[in-house]
């Protein structure tokens, strides 16, 4: 199956088309027609090899929505013509404890779980590509139904803002009548907001940017510190029960160690570049936890998809042509997107310049990997 893609051969590179094959669904396998995929901060990350793991070509995109055309033998959940979403993984061992568990994402198998695009989270050179394409194949134990309620392009952040903010909520038992904040008020954080509410806690916005306070407000937090507001900061001294940390770079995090209860969690979900100078002082004596989370699992993927539908969370989106992808990645950048961008796959479809000018790249290695 050939499929036309956006992506990048070195870090630095702006994504250019690139042409590309899919093998044919195989026993247990499900063929996509993308019509949506979310453009995520990991994406700008992982093209600029941030993390300096990048497998190249690297194309990505894992907020994938679109339409079952085929189905391989055996698949029992999924018909031709269902709507249907894909997260951050398209496979895994399915035989850990991790996995058997319901956390795929933390995979212990001989390749750990792979990832949309970029291979196994534990890199070897194999790779997979993404959504910023116009197919996908992906084993059916991957493969999420979307609720009827939701749009699909709205559909496309919850499969990884979504699910990335509610897992911590749920891992850490966030009770109804606690206290939650949210430390970054941007793709991940204005759905954190709007899942902390719908779980009964009082969400307090955490953000350095005064002009965001308008919509944390509308999305539903009780309250908006900004983190330069040193006698907020002190009022709200060890008033939270649990801290989800969305912001994605590298940053001073004691000012939020200072605002969590005594056993209280800070959860990172957004920094893999750490943090220097921590107040473990702060930490000690009054028992706050700083925990990581990576996204979630498929079970967990499928009870935040149902709890926006029940209670009617959306993701606040920006509509974009594939082409402009390096605008929205330049937007991303300045914290200029309210709040999410999702790419509207029909424009690459009918984008015949592109199909002329693409790159024809390597098809992805094959064994127990799909996608």
């Amino acid at each position: 199956m050939q499929v036309i893609g956006f992506g990048a051969k070195k870090a630095g590179k702006d994504l250019v088309p690139m042409i590309f094959d899919r093998q044919n669904p195989r026993a247990g396998e499900v063929a996509i027609d993308i019509t949506h995929c979310g453009v995520c901060h990991s994406d700008l990350h992982q093209v600029n090899d941030d993390w300096g793991n990048t497998v190249w070509p690297c194309i990505p995109g894992h907020e994938i929505v679109g339409t079952v055309t085929h189905v391989g033998e055996g698949v029992s959940k999924f018909s031709v013509g269902d709507t249907v979403g894909v997260g951050c993984m398209v496979n895994s061992c399915q035989e850990c404890e991790q996995c058997r568990m319901g956390e795929e994402q933390y995979c212990t198998g001989p390749r750990s779980v792979t990832l949309t695009y970029n291979g196994p989270k534990k890199p070897d050179g194999t790779n997979t590509y993404g959504g910023y394409s116009t197919a996908i194949i992906v084993r059916e134990e991957f493969v999420l139904a979307i609720p009827d309620k939701i749009d699909p392009r709205d559909a496309a952040p919850i499969l990884c803002a979504g699910i990335t903010t509610y897992q911590p909520m749920k891992y850490f038992g966030l009770k109804e009548g606690q206290v939650l904040g949210v430390a970054g008020i941007g793709g991940l954080g204005h759905m954190a907001i709007q899942i902390g509410k719908a779980m009964g806690a009082k969400v307090i916005a955490l953000t350095t940017s005064k002009g965001k306070k308008p919509a944390a407000e509308v999305l539903g937090a009780d309250e908006v510190i900004v983190m330069k507001d040193k006698d907020a900061l002190e009022k709200h001294a060890k008033s939270m029960d649990l801290i989800v940390n969305t912001i994605p770079y590298k940053h001073d995090l004691n000012p939020y160690i200072a605002l969590v209860k005594e056993k209280g969690t800070i959860a990172v979900v957004g920094n893999f570049l750490g943090f220097d100078d921590l107040d473990t002082a702060t930490m000690v004596f009054n028992h706050v936890g700083v925990a990581g989370s990576l996204i979630g699992g498929i079970a967990d993927t499928r009870e935040v998809l149902e709890m926006c539908a029940e209670h009617d969370i959306r993701p606040v989106t920006e509509l974009i042509e594939m082409r402009d992808i390096q605008k929205a990645f330049k937007r991303m950048k300045k914290e200029d997107v309210k709040f999410r961008h999702v790419i509207d796959m029909a424009t690459l479809k009918n984008d015949l310049k592109a199909e002329k000018e693409a790159i024809k790249v390597d098809d992805p290695v094959r064994g127990v990997v799909t996608g």
